[in-house]
């Protein structure tokens, strides 16, 4: 292995380090930080990408923020790099947890510490609803997809008791391949929005 492969798993290990202490409220609200290391600043990765990892990490087994980790590593440089970033994921969220294990049920009483949960959990929910904006840009790319949104959001808010979220997910993948073959017999393009270094791609929504 080279010194340019390790400087990038090296990398992507302190990257995630840094990721994984800041995730409170879980995967999702990982993805304006995942963003802006990995995409904005280093760019070794486009928003569109982490938005389909993020899409994959969702529909499968396990926690959403090792998964994505598992996943953009893997991406960026193969099975050593999934290795270096879910390390560094885990890492530093294995020792808060073991740490608060120790001292949390007799803090959790305590006033201040029940007011800095009750901010956080208020943070948490701004981050969730900015990675559902940032997310929404990039999957929500014509009326098709639109509705697809409309549709599961609709179902999650007046069905949630009978429909089980991995349906959805199913559901979702079985709709997308209906709505492509469907406009391929049709002899209509369906297209995405673009990178502006990307061409046009026939096989999406």
């Amino acid at each position: 292995m080279g010194l340019e492969k390790w400087k990038m798993l090296w990398s992507l290990f302190v990257v995630f380090l840094k990721i994984g202490p800041v995730t409170f409220g879980g995967g999702y609200a990982m993805i304006p930080v995942i963003e802006r290391e990995v995409v904005e600043k280093r760019k070794w990765l486009r928003a569109e990408d982490v938005a389909d990892v993020f899409a994959v990490a969702g529909s499968v087994p396990g926690a959403i923020a090792i998964n994505s980790a598992t996943f953009i590593g893997y991406r960026i440089a193969g099975v050593a790099g999934a290795v270096a970033a879910t390390i560094g994921v885990l890492l530093p969220t294995f020792c808060i947890v073991l740490a608060l294990s120790l001292f949390f049920l007799e803090m959790k009483d305590n006033p201040k510490v029940e007011a800095a949960f009750l901010s956080i959990r208020a943070t948490i929910v701004a981050l969730i609803v900015f990675a559902a904006y940032k997310t929404w840009k990039t999957a929500a790319v014509d009326k098709a997809t639109v509705a697809l949104i409309a549709v599961t959001v609709v179902t999650l808010v007046f069905f949630n008791q009978y429909v089980h979220p991995v349906a959805l997910i199913f559901g979702g993948a079985c709709a997308g391949i209906a709505i492509v073959w469907l406009r391929k017999k049709l002899g209509l393009k369906s297209k995405r929005k673009l990178h502006k270094d990307e061409q046009v791609y026939d096989y999406m929504i």
